[in-house]
């Protein structure tokens, strides 16, 4: 299979349906190797645009809804990131070609299995900028705080208020929320100071559940 035509033909199908709209995300979109961040035996669908399982019971997204996350989160070289739930690591990597170097990139990751999964991953594709940990993601990484972006890629019941104690003003978080498997939006948050934010819901959306103190 030719990976580099299938991901080429992916990147224009989304663009001409108006979801990738930035030359950033495309540029990002376009590099990063997909079918190293799905387990072998997917790998021949690597290009579709559907979720795939991975190791731990979770799921890669499909590509569309990375493609909405990131065009959503407008990320700059120089921000300091984070996802919670961050699975197979493909995140990671495209926040890696959006940064080219400048900034920091976390990604956390609460089943084991998983995390080991994602980290092989960025491994293999060459991503040694990432900082990957596992841990319970839901209580966002206070040692590191204050973050610029954060995006939760798991449904909680509500924002987990750690992330939004965590978040920089003018911060951005992209969370799902929502049941187990059902009625479930994608939430943007941006912290206009301590007391005052905007948020909207975007789209409904079915993610795993996110795992937790602030969790499911």
């Amino acid at each position: 299979m030719n990976f580099e035509k299938e991901r080429k033909l992916l990147v224009e199908k989304l663009k001409h349906e108006g979801i990738i709209h930035s030359s950033q995300v495309e540029k990002a979109m376009l590099k990063v190797k997909r079918e190293l961040f799905v387990p072998e035996k997917y790998k021949d669908s690597a290009y579709v645009d559907t979720p795939l399982p991975i190791p731990g019971g979770g799921t890669i997204s499909a590509p569309h809804m990375h493609a909405i996350s990131l065009e959503e989160l407008k990320l700059k070289p120089g921000e300091k990131f984070l996802e919670v739930g961050a699975g197979s690591g493909i995140v990671e990597a495209y926040v890696s070609e959006i940064f080219k170097g400048k900034g920091e990139i976390i990604g956390i990751e609460f089943i084991p299995e998983t995390y080991e999964f994602g980290k092989k991953n960025l491994k293999k594709a060459g991503y040694t900028n990432v900082k990957f940990v596992c841990g319970d993601g839901s209580k966002g990484l206070p040692e590191e705080a204050p973050f610029d972006k954060i995006l939760v890629s798991a449904a909680s019941p509500d924002i987990p208020k750690p992330l939004v104690e965590q978040l920089k003003v003018n911060g951005v978080i992209l969370a799902i929320v929502g049941r187990p498997y059902g009625d479930q939006q994608l939430v943007y948050f941006k912290k206009l100071s301590n007391k005052k934010y905007v948020r909207k819901n975007l789209l409904p959306v079915i993610f795993v559940p996110l795992r937790g103190e602030y969790g499911y």
